[in-house]
């Protein structure tokens, strides 16, 4: 397999932004590449997306792949997937990472079908093994229960899709220089049974998770569904969202989406306030990266007042009605 050689990250863009995801990837990237002596390269599918090549110069990339095509302009699983295979087997990468969005499972999944590799999917951490330069990537099992290491050993590229907000940004050096290739889409070789017909944005309650440095998170001591009602309330007046743990999702107090910790999402905001959160080992995997933790919790002993940087002992329907009071002020 000495013919497969470097890293590659996709650089997801959407609505006409690049995705921050793509700065993550490559700094998991440089990391892969660096140990194997090779080069890190971001690949860019879409239409004018080749505008952002520079920008993935800047934070680290050696090399951009670039497929800008009006066809590809609305996402379509089947047409990026054999576009993304076209590109791999054509240039032959060794690891190649994506982000595990939306778009970014689907389309790994997709692209490891037809490139007839493996995929590692919703990973939290990768590395090489120095052994035999195999890429190992860790992710959650069993409801979060164990992390399962996993190899891809027989085919190439190993492919794995790697959870939002598990690696730091890369940082930008403006003005980097590297190579950008251009790789030609084929309207008669890519195609797909499905058609794009409209973009309907999710309408869900307050802010994205990824999209603010304040979160205000509920657990099983809410006790009900309204409870997230006064979180709301909290998280409007700090500018932040909402978020929870697994239990009130299992209870359908709140949508999937919002979930923090292993079977969830990883977050690194600034300011993390656990409301009526135990702390397992599961959710803190999730949020462990914020730069402040506050619980508040009516049990002395529970595992996040330990683990948090301020704790509050109490009931959180009598502490956050008197925070905000207090805010008012």
């Amino acid at each position: 397999m000495k013919e497969w050689k470097n890293v590659w990250i996709l650089a997801e863009v959407a609505q006409d932004k690049i995705s921050p995801t793509a700065y993550e990837l490559l700094t998991a990237g440089r990391s892969l590449a660096d140990a194997l002596g090779e080069k890190l390269c971001a690949v860019l599918l879409g239409h004018d997306v080749k505008k952002f090549a520079q920008d993935l110069l800047d934070h680290g990339a050696d090399a951009v792949y670039v497929c800008d095509d009006v066809s590809l302009q609305h996402y379509v699983d089947d047409v990026y997937a054999k576009t993304l295979n076209g590109m791999i087997q054509a240039y032959k990468p060794n690891k190649f990472l994506l982000p595990a969005t939306n778009l970014g499972r689907s389309l790994s999944a997709k692209t490891a079908i037809f490139a007839g590799t493996g995929l590692t999917a919703d990973a939290t951490e990768v590395m090489i093994n120095p052994s035999d330069g195999q890429m190992h990537a860790t992710r959650p099992t069993f409801g979060g229960n164990l992390m399962a290491t996993i190899t891809c050993a027989r085919t190439r590229p190993e492919m794995c899709s790697l959870r939002p907000m598990s690696y730091p940004k890369a940082a930008c050096v403006p003005g980097k220089k590297g190579e950008v290739i251009e790789f030609s889409f084929d309207a008669e070789k890519y195609t797909s049974l499905a058609k794009f017909l409209q973009f309907i944005k999710s309408e869900g309650e307050g802010l994205d998770l990824s999209e603010t440095d304040v979160i205000v998170a509920g657990g099983r001591g809410l006790g009900k569904a309204e409870g997230f009602d006064l979180l709301y309330k909290l998280a409007e007046r700090l500018g932040g969202a909402v978020a929870a743990s697994r239990a009130p999702v299992d209870n359908g107090w709140i949508e999937y989406r919002r979930q923090i910790g292993l079977t969830g999402r990883t977050i690194k905001p600034k300011l993390y306030i656990a409301c009526g959160i135990s702390g397992q080992i599961q959710h803190m995997a999730g949020c462990s990266g914020a730069d402040v933790i506050v619980a508040i919790n009516k049990d002395p002993n529970a595992p996040i007042m330990k683990m948090a940087h301020y704790a509050v002992e109490g009931d959180l329907y009598e502490v956050i009605p008197a925070i905000l009071e207090t805010l008012e002020k």
